[in-house]
């Protein structure tokens, strides 16, 4: 979509408070161009000069008349009580469209904010492996309130433009010469702007980017802070923000500056304009002056109250154009042309009877070349074990990650009982699954809670036994706060083993019918592995379960092994038949046992 369709997607789901800032803007000119009217005739009849309109342009006349025929002091303090009024009026209308479009900025931000985690929530996996975390979270922060600020300034050129219309339509009644004049000299001043409206556009570019850099190298540094202290890099890192801080500044500044020089330069032109209008209302009105004398003065206080709101608008449209490219980050972020998604399917998975067939799978990851996996064969039947193993890089996580349907097959497909896994709607599928990685992820947040993170329902006699039968009971007890413990970021309070254990017990919490293991056990010690490999042997039992496994070891008891070799399934059997076999999976057991330590 364009950035105008996107600023205008939004913006029209809140019409009534659209309409309610132009309506009061559209109200709050007109209260001040007819006070403004008024002024010098009150003036003038206050100070006892005598107030003559004959020849004045009819809208003087009739707004004059209007305040009755008895002349004196008291006509004009009526209209000057109106003009109070009006001026009240002008304040009130003023400070309700304030409201107005500050409520309108704040829904903005809301709507943008959420339509963008929502993507984020229904991209595929592939989006983030090609994304900065750090840059989505610069675009759902301070580049969304920029777009959002953008759609409300668009809101007030529009209600500002209405304003000065109102202004230019009293100007003409009074008299068109000098208006044609105006406008023309206005025009002038606006195409000036022109100027600073292109900076703006650049500087506000320049911030964007800074912006950007910034958020990442910040959340690198932070995800990272084990390897720079590890490292000793601080003075690096510090030397490359602090760099990242002076060009964020130094655009800020450049865009700052530029602003800056708008209400300068827009005041001196505005004054200019007013000079030029009072010499040519000389001329136009030579031989009356003394006559019109008063409707020069008033033409002149409209033209000059209406400057400001001329000057507005040149601010709110280089204040734009410097928004325009976060306007533009936003509609490339929120625009899901291009983006990974997958079909979500339309039956609700239920249950399977038979089993999980992989059948003639192939896969290449989007943006490469190299086939990951050739025709890949397998079956697994219900309430069994398949445990894949293999060399790096032989293709062991990427058929897992298609099982849950973390990414589609390019050729062939996954059944379930004879059914395509594309058919089952995916989230009914994947929570039917508890998946249990090598790479554990835990909330900044308690025991409790990170292990019902799965089954929010969980009662507490639930979580447990979760927690026992996963040998993570003890440990837990014995935590500062037990099961209400904060265990910091990614679980860093606690080892790897404990780690695993808590994952283990979330998935039990869970109940899943499939079950996916993904070296599970391979980064542990040997007293951390006994323990989570009990609590798997526990996890597994009368379960459908996938083993990606590096120790062999550790699947010894599976019912069937799958060996991998460059995407190909090379060897199928138990450990007995496999070893009996003398193939790849005994030259790797071999290799593994030749080198474990013997212990004596």
């Amino acid at each position: 979509m364009s950035q105008n369709r996107l600023l205008l997607q939004f913006a029209l789901r809140h019409p009534v408070w659209i309409g309610l800032t132009i309506a009061l803007g559209f109200s709050g000119a007109l209260f001040n161009g007819v006070s403004t009217m008024l002024v010098i005739p009150v003036v003038l009849g206050l100070l006892g000069e005598e107030v003559n309109l004959k020849g004045a342009p009819p809208i003087l006349q009739q707004v004059f008349s209007g305040f009755g025929k008895t002349g004196g002091e008291s006509q004009f303090l009526w209209m000057m009580g109106f003009i109070l009024l009006a001026i009240l009026l002008k304040n009130i209308t003023g400070y309700a469209s304030t409201l107005s479009s500050g409520h309108l900025s704040r829904s903005l931000v809301s709507d943008i904010r959420k339509e963008g985690l929502r993507l984020l929530l229904d991209v595929d996996l592939d989006f983030y492996i090609k994304t900065k975390v750090g840059d989505l979270m610069n675009r759902l922060g301070g580049e969304i309130a920029a777009a959002a600020t953008a759609i409300r300034t668009a809101v007030q050129m529009l209600s500002t433009v209405i304003t000065i219309f109102v202004f230019i339509i009293i100007l003409l009644s009074i008299s068109w010469q000098l208006t044609l004049v105006s406008t023309l000299l206005l025009a002038a001043v606006s195409l000036a702007n022109n100027f600073f409206v292109k900076r703006a556009k650049q500087f506000g570019q320049q911030l964007s980017d800074q912006s950007r850099d910034y958020s990442v190298a910040v959340l690198e540094m932070l995800s990272g802070i084990r390897l720079v202290k590890a490292t000793g890099s601080e003075p690096h890192e510090y030397q490359k923000l602090e760099q990242l801080i002076h060009d964020r500044e130094k655009a800020d500044f450049n865009s700052q500056a530029n602003s800056a020089l708008i209400a300068p330069a827009n005041e001196m032109a505005g004054l200019t304009v007013v000079i030029a209008i009072l010499l040519l209302g000389r001329i136009f009105f030579r031989g009356q002056l003394e006559n019109l004398s008063a409707v020069l003065l008033t033409y002149l206080l409209v033209l000059f109250r209406m400057l400001p709101f001329v000057g507005q608008l040149n601010n709110s449209r280089s204040s734009f154009a410097n928004l325009a490219p976060s306007v533009s980050v936003v509609n490339d972020f929120l625009r899901r042309e291009g983006k990974p998604f997958m079909p979500k399917g339309h039956i609700p998975y239920t249950g399977m009877a038979k089993g999980i067939r992989f059948e003639s799978l192939a896969f290449t990851y989007p943006g490469h070349d190299r086939q990951v996996l050739n025709h890949v064969d397998l079956w697994l039947p219900k309430g069994t074990t398949l445990a894949l193993v293999g060399s790096s890089g032989a293709g062991k996580s990427t058929l897992a990650d298609l099982l849950p349907r973390f990414y589609d097959p390019t050729a062939g497909r996954i059944l379930i009982d004879d059914r395509d896994l594309k058919d089952f709607e995916t989230r009914s599928l994947r929570q039917s699954m508890g998946i249990v990685s090598q790479d554990t992820f835990l909330f900044n947040d308690s025991v409790r809670n990170n292990l019902a993170y799965a089954r929010r329902d969980a009662t507490d006699d639930q979580i447990i036994e979760a927690a026992k039968r996963a040998n993570a009971y003890e440990f837990i007890v014995k935590l500062p706060q037990g099961f209400d413990t904060l265990i910091g970021d990614r679980g860093v309070m606690l080892s790897g083993g404990q780690r695993q254990r808590l994952a283990i017990a979330r998935a039990l919490l869970r109940d899943p019918e499939i079950l996916i293991l993904d070296e599970a056990t391979s980064a542990l010690d040997t007293v951390s592995e006994r323990l989570v490999q009990s609590a798997i042997d526990e996890l597994s039992r009368d379960r459908t379960t996938l083993v990606i496994a590096h120790r062999l070891s550790t699947v010894r008891k599976a019912d069937q092994i799958a060996v991998l070799d460059k995407g190909r399934v090379v060897e199928v059997g138990t450990h007995a038949e496999l070893l009996k076999q003398g193939g790849l999976y005994a030259q790797l057991h071999a290799m593994q046992f030749s080198e474990e330590p013997q212990t004596v």
